[in-house]
């Protein structure tokens, strides 16, 4: 309520107070044409009408107040209005952010692509304001302003290249920090390196483990062992840890006496979902193994996808009794399990590979009954099969095999030894 409504207010009450005491002394002393002059009737109309005015007054003020109330009440709702709208958007941008990290922790391994194309784009933001400014200045700069922009996008381009490249680089040294011992090592000229090399030790599989001097130096044994050994030691591709994976599934069946073909090894993109296929009289057990990174989920399309490949395989072997068992070096969600639970899949989660497992392939031939083992980078290694029945065994080291009368296999083509 303001002052000057308190003023009026005021006034027109004691306009009122006058009025009443008029109005009461006309009905106590009567007026007389012999007693009052004609002039009072004016006055006495005149007074009637205040209190009638401060009636209308003061409807006049409830009603601005009452404006003036719902007019702050009106202005807090826009207030709290534009609030909630301000925290909507804040959500929406929190929302932004967080699908923006969610996609940039699966791109880790691709280099973080999504967050460097929008550290690009706030770059691109300041390039093109320097060079608006060369426009909009007293005496316009086009050409500079041109050059500015074609130049600014070269080098967001290299720079975005740049830190994709470093980020791959880190992700690689983190999953392998071997990598890092290679980081200053100098190679020199790689025709310098094998040019005294003999093709017979160019074609040795152990020569790409060694250098020139360990592998004339060392003795069959010794450079066979110490190639054996950097083997496992050495980054291995994405694709080839999944053929080590197989294999030593393979191997842990082999041990339990069942006969294994190395399905997904032999036919590669098309084994159908199918890694190893394990055969004990009249039961068939179909694999698939997923060495994959801790920080990956098993969910439940791979669950159905490989109880596909179960169903076709049982299918067509319907006199067999047909199995399907999953391995995974990571978790299974809940949701995948209930599924595989229902559909009579097994799973092995967060079944890791020992490194360490016997490798090395002692197998008798079966035309001349020759002694020869085979290592994980030899020719025919996925082909042998290990019957222990015929004596046949996987061993750790190259001397355990040689002390018991097996020889390196040789590299073979085309039928010429």
């Amino acid at each position: 309520m303001d002052k000057e409504f308190i003023n009026k207010f005021i006034t027109s009450l004691i306009y009122s107070i006058i009025s009443a005491i008029f109005i009461v002394g006309i009905f106590v002393f009567p007026f007389t044409s012999d007693s009052a002059s004609p002039f009072l009737w004016p006055i006495v109309v005149a007074l009637l009408y205040i209190p009638f005015a401060f009636y209308s007054f003061l409807k006049e003020g409830i009603k601005k107040i009452h404006e003036e109330e719902m007019s702050k009440i009106n202005n807090e709702k826009l207030e709290i209005i534009k609030e909630l709208e301000d925290n909507k958007a804040l959500l929406e941008v929190a929302e932004h952010k967080e699908e923006m990290w969610k996609q940039t922790l699966k791109e880790k391994s691709s280099g973080f692509p999504t967050l460097f194309e929008h550290i690009e784009l706030y770059d691109k933001v300041i390039d093109d304001y320097v060079s608006n400014q060369l426009i909009q200045k007293s005496h316009p700069a086009p050409v500079a302003s041109q050059e500015v922009r074609e130049q600014s996008k070269r080098r967001r381009e290299a720079e975005k290249s740049q830190r994709l490249t470093q980020s791959i680089i880190e992700f690689y040294e983190n999953l392998q920090p071997s990598l890092v011992e290679y980081k200053n090592e100098e190679f020199g000229n790689i025709d310098e390196i094998l040019r005294d090399w003999t093709i017979e030790e160019k074609e040795d599989p152990v020569s790409y483990f060694l250098s020139k001097e360990e592998y004339r130096r060392l003795s069959v044994v010794e450079k066979n062992q110490l190639a054996l050994e950097r083997y496992w030691k050495r980054p291995h591709s994405k694709w080839h840890i999944g053929i080590m994976y197989e294999r030593y599934v393979g191997y842990l069946y082999e041990m339990k006496g069942y006969d294994v073909n190395y399905h997904g090894i032999e036919q590669g993109k098309s084994d159908l979902g199918r890694d190893v296929i394990a055969q004990k009289d009249n039961e068939y057990i179909v694999i698939q193994c997923k060495y994959w990174s801790q920080f990956r989920k098993i969910f439940e399309n791979a669950i159905f996808q490989f109880f596909g490949t179960v169903f076709q395989y049982r299918h067509a072997n319907k006199s067999k009794k047909v199995k399907g068992v999953f391995y995974s070096t990571t978790t299974v969600s809940e949701l995948a399990k209930s599924f595989a639970k229902e559909l009579g899949i097994e799973l092995k989660e967060n079944f890791k590979m020992d490194r360490n497992y016997p490798c090395i392939k002692c197998n008798i031939s079966k035309v001349d009954r020759t002694k020869i083992y085979h290592l994980p980078f030899d020719q025919q290694y996925d082909n042998v099969k290990i019957e222990k029945s015929k004596g046949e065994f996987y061993c750790t080291t190259v001397k355990e095999a040689e002390n018991k009368g097996f020889r390196r296999a040789w590299r073979w083509k085309g039928g010429v030894k």
